[in-house]
C-alpha cells in the first residue's frame, strides 16, 4: 500500500478493519486530510496505537466529532502534545469522560484556552488530580463559571496557589460550599480581594476556621458586611488580631452580638477606637466581662454615651480603675442608678472630679455608704 495516498476517499472508506490494521505507519503518515476525514468510526476504532501516534497534526485537525469520540482510550493516551493541540474545539467537546482521563498531563498542559473552554462540565469533573494540577493559570482564568463549579472537591484540594489566584471573580463566586471547604490554607489566601468580596454568605460560612486564620488583612477588609454578619462564632475567633485591627466601621457594625461576644481578649484589645465608637448599644452590651476587663483606656474613652448607658452592671464592675476614669462626662451623666450602684469602691475612688460632678442627682442618691466614703 505504498501508493495509499492515491486511493479515493470511497476506496479508503471501504477498507475492512483487517486492511486498516495492515497499513504501515508510513502509510498512515501519507494519508491526505480528505482520506482521514473519510475513515469510518469502525475504522478509527480498528486503528492501532502505533498508527494513531503517527497521525499528522493536520490529520488530527480534520477528525470529526464522531471520529474523535470513537478513539480508544489507549489511543488517546498516546497522542502527542502537538496532536492534542491540533484537536478542534468541537473535537475536544466530543471527548468522553474516559477519553479526557486518558489525556496525558503533558497534553492537558498544552491545551489552548479555546480547547479548555470547550471541555464539557462532565469532562472537567473527570480530570484527575494530576491533570488538574497541569492546567495552566491562563486556562484556569478562562474557565467558565459552570466549569469551575464542576471541578471535583478532591481536585480543588490539590489546586496550586497560582491556579487559585487566577480564578476569575465570577469563578470564585460560583464555587460550591464543598469546594470552599476543600481549599487549603495555602490556596484560600491566594484568592484575590475581588474574589473574596464576591463570596456569598453561604460561601463565607463554609470557610474552615483554619482557613479563616490565614486570611490576609486585605482579604478580611474585602469581606462584605453581609459576609461579616454571617461569620460563625468559631470563625470570628479565628480571625487574626491584625485582621480585627483592620476591620472597617461598617464591618465592625455588621458583626452579630454573638460574634462580638465570641471575640477573644486579644482581639478586643485591637479593636480600633473608631470602631469602638461605631459599636451599637446591643454590641456594647454583648462584650464579655472578661473582655471589658482588658479594654484600653482609649477604647473606653471612645464608647458613645448610648454605649456607656447600655453597659450591664457586670460590665461596669469589670472596668478597672484606669478605664472607669476614661469614661466621658457625658457617659457618666447617662449612667443609670443601677450602674452607679454597681461601680466598685476602688473605681469610685479613681473617678475624676469632673466625673463626680457629671453624676446625676439620682445617681448620687444611689451611692452606697462604702462608695460615698471613697469619693475623693
Amino acid at each position: 500500500m505504498s501508493n495509499i495516498n492515491g486511493l479515493s476517499t470511497s476506496v479508503i472508506a471501504a477498507l475492512d478493519t483487517v486492511q486498516i490494521q495492515a497499513l504501515t505507519t508510513d502509510d498512515i503518515v501519507t494519508l491526505t486530510t480528505a482520506q482521514i476525514a473519510a475513515l469510518t468510526t469502525t475504522q478509527i476504532i480498528a486503528l492501532k496505537t502505533n498508527q494513531i501516534a503517527v497521525l499528522t497534526t493536520t490529520g488530527v485537525g480534520v477528525l470529526t466529532t464522531a471520529q474523535v469520540a470513537a478513539l480508544e482510550t489507549t489511543d488517546v493516551a498516546v497522542l502527542k502534545t502537538t496532536q492534542i493541540k491540533a484537536l478542534t474545539t468541537a473535537g475536544v467537546a466530543a471527548l468522553t469522560t474516559a477519553q479526557v482521563q486518558a489525556v496525558t498531563t503533558a497534553g492537558v498542559a498544552v491545551l489552548t484556552t479555546a480547547q479548555i473552554q470547550a471541555l464539557t462540565t462532565s469532562g472537567i469533573a473527570a480530570l484527575t488530580t494530576a491533570q488538574i494540577q497541569a492546567v495552566t493559570t491562563t486556562n484556569v482564568a478562562a474557565l467558565t463559571t459552570e466549569q469551575v463549579a464542576a471541578i471535583e472537591t478532591t481536585d480543588v484540594a490539590v489546586l496550586k496557589t497560582s491556579q487559585v489566584a487566577n480564578l476569575t471573580t465570577a469563578g470564585v463566586a460560583n464555587l460550591t460550599t464543598a469546594q470552599i471547604q476543600a481549599l487549603t490554607t495555602s490556596t484560600i489566601s491566594a484568592i484575590t480581594t475581588s474574589g473574596i468580596n464576591n463570596l456569598t454568605t453561604a460561601q463565607v460560612a463554609a470557610i474552615e476556621t483554619t482557613d479563616v486564620a490565614v486570611l490576609k488583612t486585605t482579604q478580611i477588609q474585602a469581606l462584605t458586611t453581609a459576609g461579616m454578619a454571617n461569620l460563625t462564632t468559631a470563625q470570628v475567633q479565628a480571625v487574626t488580631t491584625t485582621g480585627v485591627a483592620v476591620l472597617t466601621t461598617a464591618q465592625a457594625q455588621a458583626l452579630t452580638t454573638s460574634g462580638i461576644a465570641a471575640l477573644t481578649t486579644a482581639q478586643v484589645q485591637v479593636v480600633t477606637t473608631t470602631n469602638i465608637a461605631a459599636l451599637t448599644t446591643a454590641q456594647v452590651a454583648a462584650i464579655e466581662t472578661t473582655d471589658v476587663a482588658v479594654l484600653k483606656t482609649s477604647q473606653v474613652a471612645n464608647l458613645t454615651t448610648a454605649g456607656v448607658a447600655n453597659l450591664t452592671t457586670a460590665q461596669i464592675q469589670a472596668l478597672t480603675t484606669s478605664t472607669i476614669s476614661a469614661i466621658t462626662t457625658c457617659g457618666i451623666s447617662n449612667l443609670t442608678t443601677a450602674q452607679v450602684a454597681a461601680i466598685e469602691t476602688t473605681d469610685v475612688a479613681a473617678l475624676k472630679t469632673t466625673q463626680i460632678q457629671a453624676m446625676t442627682t439620682a445617681g448620687v442618691a444611689n451611692l452606697t455608704t462604702a462608695q460615698v466614703q471613697v469619693v475623693t
